[in-house]
């Protein structure tokens, strides 16, 4: 068994980096943490895609910062749960998935999480499926849990709320997703869950059932999200998330195509980097003393030498060097993906990214030679595009430039 680490200076960095809020507080966390007891903590993970992605990849790295520490760290993958899917901030219930969906998304996830977390050596993370004991619970064990909560807790909610007001249906199975979530810290008997701050509602459930059913108090400790200075969230809505299965040349390109506001926290949240670095270039930032670009390339670097390996990060770059860089192409495109579509016709193509208003107007740029893929004019109307794995760019003019890249 691993040595537990009580540093002051280490454990500070811990609960400081890319932390929002730690509950009951900070003072709690930190004195049980330099105490020198051997901390249980998870992380669970609904396998609602094939993939995770960078947003998960900010959770798994908190997970293995306690690992480093010497804490027992759990992986939990949400086979049941993700059958249910987690109503938080949405506007209408999700669509309920099969045990096989759920299995077959999560079959990459324990390897991506590899990314950040050790599963061998002295102090391995144990990855767990929440089925082993959802599936066990009764009619009877349910509703004797379901009492230590009200439909008021529930209801008042955001999304809920919202629901109402628009007539939409709220199913009651979404009203019992949070009371899932939280029996997995009884379960696990934990003394800490990390998650995203959208998470806090469910988690703080946990903490209130764990209080109730194993007298135990159960910490929770939310992070940042990965946004923008202006709130703007890197996300499949903004065309911009990064999956883990995606080929090093497109985890380098979609993250050049970020807004600048999200570098600082990107180094924060993702990256192994030391703390001491990553606030150096939140700084330099700050005091406008280096190109954003350059920092870019750098976080685009790192996440994918991180994913991948150094030489396929450095072939990564050097491929976005000499397509975009060299070309005059900015580093900052609008990334547009084509859904399991194979190929496209040009004209409908330009239409369908918003780079032609009508199929008129997109012949006309055509004629016009103001169609470029990849700085290559095209002047065919009939032309056959051909989604590849790497990705194009398709440009308009001078100006307009959306990268095309193959889901």
């Amino acid at each position: 068994m691993a040595k537990v680490i009580t540093d002051s200076k280490i454990v500070d960095e811990v609960l400081e980096r890319g932390v929002e809020k730690i509950y009951p507080g900070k003072k709690e966390l930190r004195e049980l943490l330099l105490s020198g007891r051997r901390l249980r903590l998870y992380c669970g993970f609904d396998p609602s895609a094939p993939s995770l992605h960078v947003g998960n990849a900010v959770l798994i790295n908190k997970l293995s910062q306690f690992q480093d520490l010497g804490h027992e760290v759990i992986f939990l993958i949400g086979d049941f749960t993700g059958m249910i899917g987690d109503p938080t901030d949405k506007s209408s219930a999700r669509t309920t998935k099969t045990r096989k969906e759920v299995l077959d998304n999560a079959k990459l996830y324990k390897k991506q999480a590899g990314i950040y977390l050790k599963f061998s050596g002295d102090n391995p993370a144990q990855t767990k499926y929440n089925s082993k004991w959802q599936d066990k619970i009764n009619f009877v064990k349910l509703i004797d849990l379901s009492a230590n909560f009200t439909v008021q807790q529930m209801i008042i909610r955001d999304m809920f709320q919202e629901r109402i007001k628009q007539e939409k249906p709220i199913y009651l199975h979404e009203f019992l997703y949070p009371l899932a979530q939280a029996y997995d810290s009884v379960a696990l008997d934990v003394d800490l869950e990390v998650g995203g701050n959208d998470q806090m509602f469910n988690m703080m459930c946990g903490r209130d059932l764990q209080k109730a059913i194993n007298n135990k108090d159960k910490h929770v400790l939310t992070m940042k999200l990965l946004a923008d200075d202006h709130g703007k969230k890197m996300g499949k809505s903004e065309g911009n998330a990064v999956f883990l299965n995606e080929t090093p040349e497109n985890i380098y390109g979609i993250i050049m195509s970020w807004p600048d506001g999200v570098i600082g926290v990107g180094f924060e949240l993702i990256t192994k980097l030391p703390l001491t670095e990553v606030r150096q270039i939140q700084e330099d930032l700050k005091l406008d003393k280096i190109n954003p670009r350059d920092l870019k390339m750098r976080l685009a670097y790192e996440i994918t030498k991180l994913v991948y390996d150094e030489v396929k990060a450095k072939k990564a770059q050097d491929q976005f060097i000499n397509t975009f860089q060299k070309k005059e192409i900015p580093d900052e495109l609008r990334v547009f993906k084509t859904h399991n579509i194979k190929s496209a016709n040009i004209v409908h193509l330009l239409v369908e990214v918003g780079l032609a208003t009508s199929k008129s107007e997109a012949r006309r740029l055509i004629t016009e030679k103001a169609i470029k893929i990849d700085s290559e004019i095209i002047n065919d109307i009939n032309k056959e595009i051909i989604f590849t794995s790497e990705g194009f760019v398709l440009q308009r003019g001078k100006k307009q430039f959306v990268k095309i890249v193959k889901e």
